[in-house]
């Protein structure tokens, strides 16, 4: 394993800034990298190194006078396939998309190589991001590097797997039934999920959508914040995204301030969770107990979460991909017709219904902060299954009604507009990774960011990776 690869996001950044390594030397190491383990695990089937060696000469060769300081200075990156980059094929993990290639990049793209990232693949995904299992009739399985026989989660699975095998440094994914978070759980890197209209991204057709965001994955939390802070800011293509926000993320990294309370739950009271991954979670809350931070056991109310994110789940499919489902039916898989179809059935009272549910849900969430820092529970709920598997069915006596319903615990964060994070926090018996969610308040990346840099520091589990798949 090429030593470039071993450095963090960080210091190949701090390296590149002094000139003491080029964006040309890193895009050869990470492309080594790649031809050593994507055999493997099938992280990163298309590649774009020619184009990402031609942006590299014009980086070395008109250096930016005064450069922000998120700046990346030619920090090579993957991203994931659902999203578009100029001149790159992008297929949606869809055999209809199979020979796509886009002639704009999405507005993500465009950001963060305006702050100096460097594309130089794109990472597999399931078909149009549907379920937490990579597969895809057009590249095929992507396989967690902990175990081959295993799932690496999904839908930015690829984007996971990546991180952890050291083929890139950051990973740019998109979470709505928590796909950042699930394949950063099962693979022992981190994923966060921010706010809504935190990360601009687009055009589409669902511009003012607020279940569905883009964010940043990494090695750890300091390095996801790097990423965070080429990705924020203002655009005008993207209606509700944010201005840039008056301090980096990378602040709260380097001083995360002081906790007053933290809530945990096992299970938020609304899922069976694996015994393993709750005694192992439980376990990880001790870690507060070295930094003197009181932990209580409590949750808010989410009881209905599941019914109001598949109804409006299914409005999303249906909007955004009803014409697909006239046309190319036979060429759907079975779970996306469900959704398609389901989304299609919908009266507006289901809907009505789903939307003043969520309101009462997001006023319980701001009425639960006011009396904790942070809300901390399994990110999934079971550990890594066999990736011959499409999606868990049953759990500890329990079946799960739908191909989505074993992701509920991200559902809440989705539904309320919380930043999440999902970071490392044990492995089980086997030696399969295990993740934690912390959970702030709307609108308060920073916080939950503090929270993750404390805990990351307290649990000592953010050097294990980059790994050699086993």
């Amino acid at each position: 394993m090429n030593e470039l690869i071993k450095l963090t996001a960080r210091e190949a950044v701090s390296l590149l800034k002094r000139g003491k390594v080029s964006p040309l030397e890193l895009i050869e190491a990470a492309a080594s990298r790649i031809a050593e383990v994507e055999t493997a695990v099938n992280a990163m089937p298309t590649l774009c190194l020619d184009r990402a060696g031609d942006l590299a000469k014009r980086l070395m060769a008109r250096p930016p006078n005064d450069p922000p300081p998120h700046y990346l200075y030619g920090l090579p990156i993957a991203i994931k396939d659902l999203t578009d980059v100029k001149g790159v094929r992008t297929t949606y993990g869809s055999t209809i998309f199979s020979d796509h290639v886009p002639d704009r990049s999405d507005y993500l793209v465009e950001t963060l190589e305006a702050n100096g990232a460097i594309v130089i693949g794109k990472t597999n995904t399931p078909e149009f991001g549907a379920g937490g299992n990579t597969f895809n009739e057009v590249f095929g399985q992507t396989l967690n590097p902990w175990n081959m026989k295993m799932t690496c989660g999904g839908s930015s699975g690829g984007a996971a797997v990546a991180l952890a095998t050291g083929e890139v440094w950051l990973a740019a994914g998109s979470d709505l039934a928590g796909s950042l978070r699930t394949p950063a759980s099962y693979c022992s890197v981190v994923g966060f999920r921010p706010g809504p209209g935190r990360v601009p991204s687009g055009p589409n057709q669902l511009l003012f959508d607020t279940l569905g965001v883009q964010g940043p994955m990494a090695r750890n939390v300091g390095d996801a914040a790097l990423m965070l802070d080429a990705q924020v800011g203002y655009h005008p293509g993207d209606p509700i995204s944010l201005p840039r926000p008056p301090k980096f993320y990378s602040e709260a990294v380097e001083n995360p301030g002081k906790l007053n309370r933290i809530a945990f739950s096992a299970d938020l009271g609304i899922a069976p969770v694996d015994q393993e991954v709750k005694k192992i979670c439980t376990q990880a809350m001790e870690s507060w107990d070295k930094l003197g931070v009181p932990v209580e056991e409590a949750c808010p109310d989410i009881t209905h979460a599941e019914e109001i994110f598949q109804t409006l789940r299914a409005y999303f499919f249906a909007s955004r991909l009803a014409p697909l489902l006239v046309n190319h039916r036979g060429r759907l898989k079975p779970e996306i017709v469900w959704n398609i179809e389901k989304g299609l059935s919908l009266t507006v009272d289901a809907i009505s219904r789903a939307e003043q549910m969520r309101a009462n849900l997001y006023y319980e969430m701001l009425d639960f902060f006011r009396t904790c820092d942070v809300l901390m529970y399994p990110t999934v709920v079971s550990p890594p299954f066999d990736v011959n598997i499409r999606y868990l069915e049953e759990l500890e006596g329990s079946t799960f009604d739908t191909y989505l319903s074993w992701l509920i615990l991200a559902f809440p964060s989705t539904l309320t507009a919380c930043p999440s994070i999902s970071i490392p926090c044990g492995f089980t018996a086997s030696g399969l990774p295990v993740g934690i969610q912390i959970m702030g308040p709307p609108r308060r990346e920073e916080k939950v960011l503090g929270a993750a840099t404390l805990f990351e520091k307290a649990c000592g589990l953010a050097t294990l990776t980059p790994i050699d798949p086993r």
